[in-house]
């Protein structure tokens, strides 16, 4: 696909974006059929936004979410600040098609991680992190039927990122805690919804972790130092609706929360 191309199908799935609206697929002439063109558009969707960029998400991080959209691996995709909300806060969700949150553990990088000819291991992607953080997505599909697109129409769409919900810095050693089998609760107004554990995210939010970091390095993105990188849902995604006040609890790791107008 050359430049016009990439432009287009940015444009079309922005345009969805923005006016809260749905379409069935891109046009076959700007279609992705690969991760690599399908990352630039998700790129030029970004810089449409006209949004700061805060992070990274993992979209399909379990068996079950891959197949569910129908994909084989994990998808990368940008957090943007206009997106973003901090715990406690009221979120306006608006027209959402998925209609559920999904409950992560999320890692602030201290340093840079530029991109690189060999693999990060799992000990230097720990080293350049910072922070944990407990966090809530709200994602969002501009597809109408996001489950049959496939992998490459996904990641253009920014794996279906949509809202973002950043909970503070734990004071818990992190460091020391096996988040494999940390526990991690998702309450609706009280009720106990969903529950999971650490290894729900690819076997361990850490190797979610270098997963990302390696991805975008093949592709020749670097992460900077204070972005954020959500790993992807360690519960099975519960519904939600507006007015509903959603509360994850991880423990001594600590929790997030957000209300739904």
């Amino acid at each position: 696909m050359n430049q016009a191309q990439i432009d287009k199908a940015a444009q079309i799935l922005w345009n969805a974006w923005d006016n809260g609206e749905t379409i069935s697929e891109l046009p076959k002439d700007c279609r992705p059929t690969d991760r690599q063109t399908a990352y630039k558009i998700q790129k030029e969707v970004g810089k449409l936004s006209r949004s700061s960029q805060i992070g990274w998400k993992i979209a399909a991080t379990s068996v079950n979410g891959q197949k569910h959209i129908g994909v084989p691996g994990p998808l990368a995709g940008r957090l943007l600040a206009d997106r973003t909300k901090m715990s406690g806060d009221t979120l306006e969700v608006g027209a959402n098609l998925m209609g559920v949150a999904e409950a992560e553990f999320c890692f602030q990088l201290g340093k840079d991680l530029p991109p690189r000819n060999t693999a990060y291991s799992i000990e230097e992607t720990l080293e350049a992190v910072d922070t944990l953080h407990t966090a809530i997505e709200i994602p969002d599909s501009r597809y109408i039927d996001f489950v049959t697109a496939g992998e490459t129409q996904l990641i253009a769409d920014n794996a279906c990122a949509s809202w973002f919900v950043l909970g503070p810095p734990t004071t818990a050693d992190w460091r020391s805690i096996d988040l494999r089998d940390h526990k991690v609760q998702a309450l609706v107004n009280g009720t106990i919804v969903e529950e999971g554990i650490g290894k729900n995210v690819l076997g361990d939010p850490r190797i979610a972790l270098r997963w990302i970091v390696n991805e975008l390095s093949n592709e020749g993105i670097g992460l900077r130092a204070k972005e954020v990188v959500t790993t992807g849902t360690c519960v099975l995604p519960f519904q939600i609706k507006p007015n509903d006040y959603v509360e994850l609890e991880f423990g001594q790791i600590g929790r997030v929360s957000v209300t739904l107008s």
